[in-house]
């Protein structure tokens, strides 16, 4: 499982390098790279081997050190993404200002840290020493700035989630219950510092509570960022077969469209066989192939021998237009001008896509029955 994770986090990484080597100068996509490259280093140098290896070179409590510096350059750079996604000079500073705030803050954990030995600062949060003012610094410097770099970032999420609308104002809900919940749970840990650092004692259950809370937050946050997207996949996947059926069902009628006016057949995007079978090649061929029927039903139009005037041609059934067009189709076929106007033909009775392509399908159905 732990694998599965690293290489789903290592190919996020890559992915929005790639995009980012593309856009150089997109100050909101490189943010969310840097935000996702820092949050990856730091999960290898969290396990337990990692932080092992990390500390048998360098000492303990190193790997330690290097994870809190990453956790804070990650929301930093998160808060960036919100910063330069306002796309203003008083965001930029803002980011600036930010980047001195961070620093400092990293600076300042680390000298707590150097500042005691390395056998002082090994062991995790719940069993380290807390009354000694560097440990506790150390933790409590982090935690804060965590708990404010969360809760702007919860806050302009929350912002963001009431101009939106579904399913990417569900997505953002849920990330910025995700952030909220982190900076609460960061802040608990900050009271917890203080506590300790005091000489009173803190109830194990409240320690492990607050580390649930970690864990359920980040997972309602990644869950967030990643709802719209996969939802948007998922109802691309679904409606997959059925795109390809409807492609197939309209080939009679495009057919026949095209042989008569080939100039209205759009030049494919991505001929390959590869190409044929990914679900964003087949929703563009379906949706091409409409407009191909669209334009080619509007140029033979006039060849049906009515005129702008006549109602009837809206209401003809789709056996007797499909008998009409291959008439028309010979008459083109003869050189045979025609004077009159386009008129509309297989317009549905609803005004809407899936209504039309079912009047577009009826239409080819006839053709290729009559065949």
């Amino acid at each position: 499982m732990t694998e599965l994770l690293l290489v789903g986090i290592a190919a996020a990484v890559f992915w929005k390098l790639y995009q980012w080597s593309r856009a150089p100068h997109d100050a909101p996509l490189r943010s969310v790279t840097l935000c996702l490259l820092s949050a990856a280093l730091s999960y290898p140098v969290a396990m337990p081997g990692g932080a092992s290896g990390v500390d048998t070179v360098a000492g303990h409590g190193t790997a330690k050190l290097i994870q809190n510096v990453l956790l804070l350059l990650t929301v930093y750079f998160l808060m960036c993404f919100y910063l330069y996604s306002a796309d203003g000079q008083a965001a930029r500073r803002r980011a600036r200002r930010e980047a001195v705030v961070v620093a400092l803050v990293a600076v300042s954990i680390t000298v707590a840290a150097e500042s005691v030995p390395n056998e002082v600062f090994a062991g995790s949060f719940s069993t380290a020493d807390m009354t000694i003012p560097q440990i506790a610094f150390f933790y409590g410097g982090a935690g804060l700035y965590l708990m404010y770099a969360l809760g702007v970032a919860g806050r302009w999420t929350r912002r963001y989630a009431r101009m939106s609308r579904r399913p990417h104002a569900t997505g953002l809900w849920m990330a910025a219950i995700g952030l909220t919940a982190m900076a609460v749970a960061c802040a608990v840990r900050a009271v917890i510092v203080a506590i300790r650092w005091s000489g009173g004692t803190v109830p194990q259950p409240l320690m492990t509570g607050v580390a649930f809370l970690l864990v359920v937050s980040i997972l309602l946050f990644v869950a967030g960022v990643t709802y719209p997207g996969a939802r948007a996949r998922i109802t691309s996947l679904t409606l997959w077969p059925r795109h390809r059926r409807d492609h197939r069902r309209l080939t009679p009628l495009w057919q026949l469209l095209a042989e008569a006016y080939p100039e209205n057949v759009l030049r494919p995007a991505s001929p390959t066989l590869r190409d044929r079978w990914r679900a964003r090649s087949v929703h563009r061929r379906y949706h091409r192939r409409i407009v191909e029927c669209r334009d080619g039903l509007v140029d033979i139009s006039p060849y049906l021998g009515y005129t702008a005037e006549d109602t009837e041609v809206l209401d003809l059934d789709p056996a007797e237009l499909a008998e009409r067009l291959r008439q028309a189709v010979t008459t083109i076929g003869k050189g045979a001008l025609s004077p009159r106007q386009a008129v509309p033909l297989a317009i549905p009775q609803d005004d809407d896509r899936e209504a039309d392509v079912r009047q577009l399908i009826a239409v080819s159905d006839a053709l290729r029955l009559s065949a």
